[in-house]
């Protein structure tokens, strides 16, 4: 997926900042739509598509924590929270929520535009494929390798940009443990024990959709001194 492709929404309810990341957004070729708040965000997403979400934390009314919870029940945009620099319970809580990735402020407009296009290409696109589809087995739960799609059954399960990059990370190579410092590298991630905690969480988050018993782990298991390991049927 190229920038050029990339539609983005912003929430925020500071205008001179929602201004400032539009305007700085459009000149680096992105098609850019703006929202004040939760709800205007809410009626902007009944309407139109999105490739990702730029969302604020603190809000009046419905915080972003809680807007990305709600909208990860119907939809696996990715979502990028812009938290206060001390705000380090929302970064998790918004990691848990569904968000694939945070920005602190104040931040360096350069930084987010990495962050944004580093999320981008994490994102899985469907091709075509004329060879046979291969999958793996995880009890319930099969996921079709070639189409990064995890399923139960009939029913598609849905995944954010980041859990379809872990998935596709360890369905490459099931078996073998990768360590957190591994994991972050494979996502384009800066290093740091910052990032390691992330991973951490969206291994919690990634479980929950894929184990019978998040709290056992049988598939997406924990290998003690070595990091996580995908171990399918």
């Amino acid at each position: 997926m190229t920038t050029l492709e990339s539609h983005l929404l912003i929430v925020d309810d500071d205008e001179r900042i929602r201004d400032l990341l539009k305007k700085f957004l459009i000149r680096n070729g992105f098609l850019v739509t703006a929202a004040r708040d939760a709800a205007h965000a809410r009626r902007v997403l009944s309407g139109l598509d999105f490739d990702l979400i730029v969302m604020d934390v603190m809000m009046p009314g419905e915080d972003g924590v809680s807007l990305t919870r709600s909208l990860r029940e119907t939809l696996s945009i990715p979502i990028l929270l812009l938290t206060g620099r001390g705000e380090t319970e929302h970064r998790i809580a918004g990691l848990e929520a569904g968000a694939d990735d945070y920005l602190a402020k104040p931040f360096e407009p350069r930084e987010l535009l990495l962050r944004i296009n580093a999320i981008l290409r994490r994102v899985p696109e469907t091709l075509a494929q004329e060879a046979a589809p291969k999958f793996l087995q995880l009890g319930p739960i099969r996921y079709d390798i070639e189409r990064g799609e995890l399923w139960q059954g009939d029913k598609l399960v849905r995944l954010t940009a980041t859990e379809s990059q872990l998935m596709k990370i360890f369905s490459a190579r099931p078996g073998e443990a990768f360590s957190r410092t591994k994991l972050v590298e494979e996502l384009g991630r800066d290093r740091g024990q910052a990032q390691e905690r992330a991973v951490d969480v969206q291994i919690t988050r990634l479980r929950r959709k894929i184990e019978p018993n998040p709290k056992q782990p049988r598939y997406l298991q924990t290998v003690r001194g070595a990091g996580y390991m995908l171990a399918p049927d």
